[in-house]
């Protein structure tokens, strides 16, 4: 069993939590996932199921958010789950404020992550260096933020920025609330979260994990292929059977085309199996495939046995 499963992540649970209950429904191990979510944020959470946890690593690395962020107040996690730092409230703040800031939002920028997060100071995560009351200086990130789209608006005493981000990996959108409430001279923490899309797939057709559980206990569940997640890679089918076999049992095969681009592709037997990962490179003048990922064995590759994946 290899595939993927689009999970929608509910609020409350970590990611690992996820993996771990998908590990007893399927009776399996080797799950694995893609793009940690926080505890309170819900949304897509895409699983790596068998020999498929290999593959994270290639899926694409673009992600969006549905974000509210609330102004007038700052936290210690930059977000709701947090003790609550300051508050005041906010009665003069205007849209036209935030949109003539959120410009600088877009693009290449520097970023601080939040003192409650996984990233690593010193060999430690900063989470448990936080609750240790440890205070360390957190460096800064360069993240790439592609489109901001601003989705609502509700004025008050505390009032709250609905944003549609879309964005690469590492971006910390807890970061983006503290940052524009820090500009606005306001405060600002993120109040709700929705990952709408990650590494290819999106929400609109993401399983819950009732849903799961019972496409499972009904024998209806199928794991999304390989061949579907890995579709931002060229591919290249291999022109016989013979071929197919050599490359899974480690040999390099050399290439019919003379395009010696470097670039990662998915690996077809004739008959349209997914063979695995591979790579053109240049040996002995040669320009031939080499391997990253061999997911097939050499009882799937005989010329008469394998199937689509």
């Amino acid at each position: 069993m290899q595939g993927f499963i689009n999970l929608n992540k509910p609020a409350g649970w970590t990611s690992h939590d996820c993996v771990a209950k998908v590990r007893r429904f399927l009776k399996l191990k080797r799950v694995g996932h893609a793009g940690t979510l926080d505890p309170a944020a819900l949304g897509v959470l895409p699983l790596a199921v068998g020999k498929a946890t290999r593959l994270l690593q290639f899926l694409p690395t673009q992600k969006a958010y549905r974000a509210k962020i609330r102004f007038g107040m700052t936290t210690t996690t930059d977000d709701l789950e947090g003790e609550t730092l300051t508050t005041h409230k906010i009665t003069e703040l205007k849209l036209e404020q935030i949109q003539a800031i959120l410009p600088r939002f877009l693009g290449k920028i520097e970023q601080i992550p939040p003192r409650y997060s996984a990233i690593q100071v010193e060999g430690k995560r900063l989470y448990d260096l936080a609750r240790q009351g440890k205070v360390v200086e957190v460096p800064k990130r360069t993240v790439e933020v592609f489109n901001l789209e601003v989705l609502g608006w509700n004025c008050g005493e505390f009032p709250e920025l609905e944003l549609a981000i879309t964005c690469g990996a590492g971006t910390y959108i807890r970061s983006i609330a503290r940052d524009l409430g820090e500009m606005l001279n306001t405060g600002g923490t993120l109040a709700h979260l929705v990952r709408t899309h990650s590494s290819g797939f999106d929400l609109t057709n993401s399983l819950t994990i009732e849903t799961l559980e019972s496409q499972i206990k009904q024998d209806t569940f199928q794991l999304i292929p390989a061949s579907i997640a890995l579709k931002h890679l060229e591919a290249i089918t291999l022109s016989s059977a013979e071929k197919a076999k050599r490359w899974c049992q480690g040999q390099r095969i050399v290439c019919e085309s003379e395009n010696s681009t470097p670039s990662i592709f998915r690996v077809y037997h004739p008959n349209g199996l997914l063979l695995g990962l591979g790579q053109r490179v240049v040996c002995d003048s040669q320009i031939v495939l080499s391997h990253q990922i061999v997911l097939a064995d050499g009882s799937q590759v005989h010329p008469k046995e394998g199937k689509a994946n």
